[in-house]
């Protein structure tokens, strides 16, 4: 029988620039009715408590916080350790910090995958890894890692924060910068899992629609 997943709190980036979107927000991006932040919060579900790091996430569930990394457009490290900073104030820190990127409109699968690889880790094993990360099968041995697509254990990831921080190395710091210091287990997930959405080429291939303002008049009627 599989050990209980260990409480979790999430963080998910929803801060980029969009540039090769013209700008468009991915996270207000449309897939099957939803958003991709809310794809992204409903992955997360099982969280203790919530963070989404970048500019206006619109209405969000009460229960889920919202900050920006400072300066704003600094890079997903900024944004990690702003959300980090969130998640430890009142209540303290759950043991393992689910990391998400807003534009995977698919990353449920990943998720599913990836607590289940947690819930199989022995609770105090020697060797157990600091970050349980997706990766998709793409004919290398290792595969094709996706960081913005795990469960990191919250004292090492602020650790990792805290070491770049100290360099200089911050600011415009690439989530690969963190895990340096970090043990990484890899667990293979459908390539569909983790297809994010950089281009209008992806979100067509995805089905997704640039919907904003169509997905608000919708929620409006429905209301």
């Amino acid at each position: 029988m599989q050990d209980p997943l260990p409480h979790f709190d999430a963080l998910i980036l929803a801060g980029g620039r969009s540039s090769r979107l013209g700008g468009v927000p991915k996270q207000h991006l449309l897939f099957r009715g939803a958003t991709l932040l809310e794809r992204s919060l409903d992955a997360a579900s099982g969280a203790r408590r919530t963070v989404v790091v970048g500019p206006d996430p619109g209405r969000l569930p009460e229960t889920v916080l919202s900050c920006r990394e400072q300066p704003e457009f600094s890079g997903p490290a900024a944004a990690i350790a702003a959300g980090l900073e969130v998640l430890s104030r009142g209540g303290g820190e759950a043991e393992y910090t689910l990391v998400l990127a807003c534009d995977m409109p698919l990353v449920a699968d990943a998720v599913v995958r990836l607590s289940s690889a947690l819930s199989a880790e022995p609770a105090d094993g020697p060797g157990k890894p600091d970050v349980v990360m997706a990766a998709t099968d793409d004919g290398t041995p290792h595969g094709r890692a996706q960081p913005l697509a795990g469960f990191y254990r919250t004292a090492g990831l602020k650790n990792a924060v805290e070491d770049l921080a100290a360099r200089g190395a911050l600011i415009n710091g690439s989530v690969r910068s963190l895990l340096a210091s970090l043990d990484v287990q890899l667990v293979t997930v459908p390539a569909a899992a983790t297809a994010d959405v950089d281009t209008w080429d992806d979100a067509a291939a995805l089905g997704i629609a640039a919907g904003h303002q169509d997905d608000d008049q919708g929620r409006r009627s429905r209301s």
